[in-house]
């Protein structure tokens, strides 16, 4: 087992929105009411430091052009934010230009990749159109990667695509939101195998905790979970995401951190920093500029 040395963190996934700049339409419904409401920056800051996170990764909310380069002046300004994770249509003929675009813009270098809302895209087989197969492509010609929020039943599809684009990096958000609420493992492990032994995938123990029983969820109920994708990916695979302020309706932001520790505590001190920093910092090419990298 390995020792209990913290590495510094870097949250490899995390949200923020204004609703008095734009509605957040699929925060819908009772159960998500505790996050309808605003949550910026500043909010996440003093949980981040308490917990140890030295840079983050901000992430994708809506389908809307708009909301990439609020983020990236966002990252501009901030000593916390380390990348950005946004949204361009890549099915537009012009996307190579684009993405170029968002990087000349205020905090444009802070953009390492791009997200799209597969889990909810009604063509179910988006990832494998010619004309997004060609966005990808662009994507990973701009030196971005491309981050995945897909459903269990989609992650062949994920697999299918980063088997035709081996020179597209893919990130998978979430492990694939495993159905931990049920406690079954397949065929959400194979699919997850299937994906990991395609060497341009990566993936992020994120947004777990929402995928368990809110109420009642215990780090042993992600660990089959966990240990599965370290068994199929490794540390140096792996990195840790909040998710907050979503992660936030199943638990406070150091308790989703302390469940990642105990989950990856038997791993050596190099793998943990691999999981908690290493693996974002190489995956996205996190600058080290002004931030705690």
């Amino acid at each position: 087992m390995g020792t209990a040395v913290t590495p510094a963190i870097v949250d490899a996934h995390h949200h923020v929105w204004d609703l008095a700049v734009r509605d957040q339409d699929w925060i819908t419904g009772p159960e998500l009411a505790p996050i309808r409401r605003t949550f910026t920056v500043d909010d996440l800051a003093p949980h981040a430091r308490a917990a140890g996170v030295v840079a983050t990764v901000l992430v994708q909310t809506v389908t809307v052009a708009e909301e990439t380069p609020e983020f990236l002046a966002l990252a501009a300004d901030s000593d916390l934010i380390a990348g950005v994770v946004g949204w361009t249509d890549l099915t537009r003929p012009d996307v190579a230009e684009a993405l170029a675009a968002l990087v000349e813009l205020p905090g444009g270098k802070h953009l390492v990749g791009i997200r799209h809302q597969v889990q909810s895209d009604p063509d179910p087989q988006w990832l494998l159109r010619a004309d997004v197969r060609r966005g990808l492509a662009a994507v990973a010609d701009a030196g971005l990667v491309y981050d995945l929020v897909v459903r269990p039943d989609q992650l062949p599809l994920c697999a299918e695509a980063a088997a035709r684009l081996p020179h597209v990096s893919f990130v998978l958000d979430h492990l694939g939101k495993p159905p931990i609420a049920s406690g079954a493992l397949e065929p959400w492990a194979t699919s997850l195998r299937v994906l990991a032994s395609l060497p341009n995938t990566t993936a992020k123990l994120s947004g777990l905790v929402t995928e368990a029983d809110w109420a009642t969820w215990t780090p042993s109920d992600l660990r089959p979970y966990t240990d599965t994708a370290l068994e199929a990916l490794g540390p140096g695979r792996l990195m840790f995401g909040s998710d907050w302020p979503v992660s936030g309706l199943a638990a406070p932001y150091g308790h989703v951190v302390d469940a990642a520790h105990e989950m990856t505590a038997e791993l050596s001190d190099a793998e943990r920093t691999e999981v908690f920093a290493g693996t974002a910092r190489r995956v996205y090419g996190l600058s080290d500029q002004g931030r705690g990298l």
